[in-house]
């Protein structure tokens, strides 16, 4: 087990503040810091903290796992993965609002990447859609409230929504849903909104803000406020930008702290604000639908989203410490362990280390949700690669003789061999750890 150091990401709608305050930098940052990524992605990865090596080469997690890739990932992991690790684990602080995208399925990413490399564009080419030939399921967990677009709504909401706006130019389009309510009605009116004439485009958006400022202004007891709100806000921060009438289609959520969100292939979605973990399969694809100055491939984009309104409640982990978050993706499995200083129950060793080498089959005595007092040990699941995130607290990992303390905003890697205990220092704080494993 291993210190990781992780990439810190520039984009520019990240913060100067809430990554560095996590990590007890000084604040504001140079740059906005919108992620910092955990993991073995070769566009970015993580580096070991090995002091003792000469080589900074060396010490990449990357250059670690190739190196010895069943010996870092396990053989069972290495196998299904072609010795990749078939996650990425990241911090994410979002000050301002990303761009509305979605993510490819397996096989459209295998198809997208074989046809850009077809047609020469060049990896880092802002033409380019697909970086690599994976997918990119993900879940992001709040730290603090975090705020999100993500999937279609119910057709019959969105046109209560729209309905009440009671905005004359949107009338044909309401109609139009209102002929289909359903996920082709949903494709046809996305579909005339992102190929809609500039002209017609800067009549309808005006339209579009002022019934939504009407619809807020009426106070917050009205039954869309927060979206109506959101779209004002979209509008008023990407002028003229067809994003702002896909936003009207979506999901809008609120995460509270240790609350989750998975977003499979083809849902569209934008991270509004707040700062969360997210964890995904090791991808980098992303297919962009708006509010965004970059690259927006308007027919790709219809070939990879889907359209099926989606449930967007909120998921919370099950089961004792770690308690996990129950999502389709094989490549990712994230559990979450919290060390409450306020629980005075006697607790004895919670799992035992090397009992199991089933991810999410650790015996013992954990509260559900993962929360156990700050005394308890908790055997981590061993068999797998594993990354252990501390977002409050100080963690402390311990392998046998060697113990290991994980810092506030830090990281630790393990790896498929290591049999680890976690564990908290005394703090009058909770402690939590995020544990980040192969599927």
């Amino acid at each position: 087990m291993d210190l990781l150091e992780g990439a810190v990401r520039a984009y520019a709608w990240g913060s100067r503040t809430d990554l560095a305050d996590l990590q007890g930098r000084t604040t504001p940052t140079e740059h906005p810091e919108a992620e910092i990524w955990y993991g073995a992605h070769p566009a970015d990865p993580a580096m070991l903290v090995r002091p003792e090596s000469g080589d900074p080469k060396e010490r990449s997690l990357l250059a670690v796992i190739d190196s010895d890739p069943v010996g870092c990932l396990g053989a069972s992991t290495a196998g299904t993965f072609h010795n990749r690790l078939p996650f990425l684990l990241k911090l994410l602080a979002a000050a301002e609002p990303l761009s509305l995208q979605a993510h490819p399925s397996a096989l459209q990413a295998a198809q997208g990447f074989a046809a850009d490399n077809s047609r020469g564009i060049p990896l880092d080419s802002p033409v380019r859609n697909y970086k690599d030939d994976s997918h990119k399921p993900e879940l992001i967990v709040a730290i603090g409230e975090f705020h999100a677009l993500a999937g279609f709504r119910d057709p019959a909401r969105t046109l209560d929504f729209l309905s009440a706006l009671a905005v004359d130019e949107m009338a044909p389009y309401v109609d139009m849903l209102g002929r289909q309510p359903d996920e082709h009605g949903l494709r046809m009116l996305f579909t005339s909104w992102i190929t809609l004439p500039q002209a017609r485009l800067r009549e309808l958006l005006p339209a579009l803000l002022d019934g939504c400022e009407r619809h807020v202004a009426a106070g917050a007891a009205v039954p869309f406020a927060r979206e109506a709100a959101t779209i004002v806000e979209l509008g008023a921060a990407y002028p003229g930008d067809q994003g702002v009438l896909a936003a009207t289609l979506l999901n809008r959520v609120v995460l509270q702290p240790g609350e989750g969100m998975f977003l499979d292939a083809g849902n569209l979605h934008a991270y509004l604000s707040g700062v969360g973990v997210e964890i995904m399969a090791n991808s980098d694809n992303v297919l962009r639908g708006g509010l965004t100055p970059k690259h927006v491939d308007v027919p790709e984009l219809l070939r990879v989203l889907d359209f099926r309104p989606i449930d967007a409640s909120a998921l919370v982990p099950e089961g004792p410490a770690p308690a996990w978050f129950d999502t389709p993706a094989s490549e990712f499995r994230l559990g979450a362990i919290v060390f409450d200083p306020a629980m005075t129950a006697e607790v004895g060793e919670v799992g035992k280390a090397g009992e199991v080498g089933e991810v999410g089959k650790v015996g013992g005595t954990g509260e559900a949700g993962g929360r156990v007092p700050v005394g308890a040990d908790v055997a981590l699941p061993v068999g797998r690669p594993q990354i252990v995130l501390c977002t409050a607290g100080r963690g402390l990992l311990r392998s046998g003789d060697a113990e290991l303390e994980v810092p506030r905003g830090g990281a630790a890697w393990l790896d498929a061999g290591d049999v680890v205990v976690a564990s908290a220092a005394q703090t009058a704080e909770p402690t939590c750890l995020y544990v980040a494993a192969a599927g």
